[in-house]
Protein backbone atom coordinates (compact mmCIF):
# COMPACT_ATOMS: atom_id res chain seq x y z
CA UNK A 1 0.00 0.00 0.00
CA UNK A 2 1.11 3.66 -0.89
CA UNK A 3 1.86 5.22 2.43
CA UNK A 4 1.58 8.80 3.48
CA UNK A 5 5.51 8.93 3.14
CA UNK A 6 5.60 7.85 -0.16
CA UNK A 7 3.25 10.77 -1.27
CA UNK A 8 3.76 14.66 -2.05
CA UNK A 9 1.42 16.99 0.22
CA UNK A 10 -1.78 16.43 -2.67
CA UNK A 11 -1.39 12.35 -1.49
CA UNK A 12 0.06 11.28 -4.81
CA UNK A 13 2.82 9.06 -4.95
CA UNK A 14 6.23 11.15 -5.68
CA UNK A 15 8.69 9.58 -8.02
CA UNK A 16 11.40 8.79 -5.93
CA UNK A 17 9.44 6.80 -3.57
CA UNK A 18 8.59 4.45 -6.41
CA UNK A 19 11.93 4.28 -6.96
CA UNK A 20 12.59 2.91 -3.81
CA UNK A 21 9.52 1.02 -3.59
CA UNK A 22 10.59 -0.62 -7.37
CA UNK A 23 14.21 -1.16 -5.56
CA UNK A 24 12.28 -3.62 -2.52
CA UNK A 25 11.06 -5.31 -5.18
CA UNK A 26 13.93 -6.33 -7.03
CA UNK A 27 15.44 -7.32 -3.77
CA UNK A 28 11.91 -9.50 -3.28
CA UNK A 29 13.26 -11.07 -6.79
CA UNK A 30 16.93 -12.09 -5.88
CA UNK A 31 15.34 -13.63 -2.63
CA UNK A 32 12.46 -15.66 -4.41
CA UNK A 33 15.34 -17.07 -6.71
CA UNK A 34 17.23 -18.13 -4.00
CA UNK A 35 20.01 -15.04 -3.76
CA UNK A 36 18.74 -13.16 -1.26
CA UNK A 37 20.68 -10.39 -0.82
CA UNK A 38 22.15 -10.18 2.32
CA UNK A 39 23.92 -13.46 1.54
CA UNK A 40 25.43 -12.32 -2.04
CA UNK A 41 26.36 -9.21 -0.64
CA UNK A 42 27.71 -10.25 2.87
CA UNK A 43 29.03 -13.58 2.05
CA UNK A 44 29.61 -14.05 -1.56
CA UNK A 45 30.66 -11.14 -2.06
CA UNK A 46 28.48 -9.73 -5.22
CA UNK A 47 25.87 -6.89 -5.45
CA UNK A 48 23.53 -6.20 -8.42
CA UNK A 49 23.95 -2.77 -9.50
CA UNK A 50 21.30 -0.80 -11.70
CA UNK A 51 23.27 0.01 -14.73
CA UNK A 52 20.37 1.41 -16.79
CA UNK A 53 16.81 2.35 -15.85
CA UNK A 54 13.74 4.21 -17.69
CA UNK A 55 10.50 4.61 -16.68
CA UNK A 56 7.16 5.45 -18.38
CA UNK A 57 4.39 6.62 -15.87
CA UNK A 58 0.61 6.69 -17.15
CA UNK A 59 -1.33 6.86 -14.45
CA UNK A 60 -0.68 8.79 -10.78
CA UNK A 61 -0.98 6.33 -7.95
CA UNK A 62 -2.37 7.72 -4.37
CA UNK A 63 -2.34 7.43 -0.60
CA UNK A 64 -3.62 4.20 0.12
CA UNK A 65 -4.05 2.30 -2.59
CA UNK A 66 -2.27 -0.86 -3.65
CA UNK A 67 0.06 -1.61 -6.46
CA UNK A 68 0.89 -4.82 -8.10
CA UNK A 69 4.44 -5.22 -9.17
CA UNK A 70 4.98 -7.83 -11.84
CA UNK A 71 8.85 -8.43 -12.93
CA UNK A 72 9.66 -10.20 -16.50
CA UNK A 73 13.47 -11.30 -17.65
CA UNK A 74 14.00 -9.86 -21.59
CA UNK A 75 17.30 -11.02 -21.83
CA UNK A 76 20.09 -12.90 -19.65
CA UNK A 77 24.05 -11.51 -20.97
CA UNK A 78 27.03 -12.84 -19.10
CA UNK A 79 27.14 -10.55 -16.48
CA UNK A 80 23.73 -8.39 -16.61
CA UNK A 81 19.94 -9.21 -16.99
CA UNK A 82 17.30 -7.02 -18.49
CA UNK A 83 13.93 -7.03 -16.42
CA UNK A 84 10.84 -5.30 -17.36
CA UNK A 85 8.43 -4.11 -14.64
CA UNK A 86 5.13 -3.12 -15.15
CA UNK A 87 2.68 -1.37 -11.79
CA UNK A 88 -0.69 -1.55 -11.59
CA UNK A 89 -3.21 -0.63 -9.23
CA UNK A 90 -6.16 -3.86 -9.89
CA UNK A 91 -6.01 -3.65 -13.58
CA UNK A 92 -5.16 -0.06 -14.43
CA UNK A 93 -1.62 -0.11 -15.40
CA UNK A 94 0.26 3.01 -13.59
CA UNK A 95 3.85 2.76 -14.84
CA UNK A 96 6.41 0.54 -16.35
CA UNK A 97 10.28 0.11 -15.70
CA UNK A 98 13.22 -1.02 -18.23
CA UNK A 99 16.00 -1.68 -15.95
CA UNK A 100 19.36 -3.76 -16.74
CA UNK A 101 21.18 -4.86 -13.23
CA UNK A 102 24.74 -5.96 -13.60
CA UNK A 103 26.94 -8.53 -12.13
CA UNK A 104 30.05 -7.23 -10.29
CA UNK A 105 32.43 -8.12 -7.32
CA UNK A 106 31.56 -5.68 -4.40
CA UNK A 107 35.71 -5.36 -3.19
CA UNK A 108 36.69 -4.19 -6.29
CA UNK A 109 33.46 -2.99 -8.17
CA UNK A 110 34.49 -4.52 -11.45
CA UNK A 111 32.27 -6.85 -13.73
CA UNK A 112 32.29 -10.65 -12.93
CA UNK A 113 30.15 -13.30 -14.97
CA UNK A 114 26.96 -14.27 -13.60
CA UNK A 115 27.77 -17.71 -11.04
CA UNK A 116 26.59 -20.52 -13.66
CA UNK A 117 23.17 -21.48 -11.30
CA UNK A 118 22.27 -17.96 -11.04
CA UNK A 119 22.55 -17.56 -15.05
CA UNK A 120 20.70 -20.67 -14.95
CA UNK A 121 18.05 -19.59 -12.72
CA UNK A 122 17.96 -16.66 -14.63
CA UNK A 123 17.42 -17.83 -18.04
CA UNK A 124 15.27 -20.34 -16.79
CA UNK A 125 12.64 -17.85 -16.45
CA UNK A 126 12.55 -16.51 -19.65
CA UNK A 127 10.22 -18.50 -22.02
CA UNK A 128 12.01 -20.68 -25.04
CA UNK A 129 9.10 -19.81 -27.62
CA UNK A 130 9.99 -16.08 -27.02
CA UNK A 131 13.38 -15.46 -25.38
CA UNK A 132 12.68 -12.31 -24.88
CA UNK A 133 9.77 -12.29 -22.48
CA UNK A 134 8.45 -14.29 -19.68
CA UNK A 135 6.22 -13.17 -16.79
CA UNK A 136 7.77 -14.54 -13.30
CA UNK A 137 5.54 -15.66 -11.77
CA UNK A 138 6.99 -14.72 -8.04
CA UNK A 139 7.05 -12.28 -6.61
CA UNK A 140 4.55 -9.89 -6.54
CA UNK A 141 4.64 -7.46 -4.51
CA UNK A 142 1.69 -5.34 -3.20
CA UNK A 143 2.92 -2.07 -1.45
Amino acid sequence: MLRFGDCDISGTAYYPAYLNILNGVVEEFWTHLGWPWHEIIWKERWVTPTVHLSCDFSKPSFFGEKLIFRVTVLKVGKSSVRLNHTIHCGEEHRWSVEQVLAASWLDSHSSMLWPEAVKAKLEGLMSPEVTDRRPVGEPQVQT
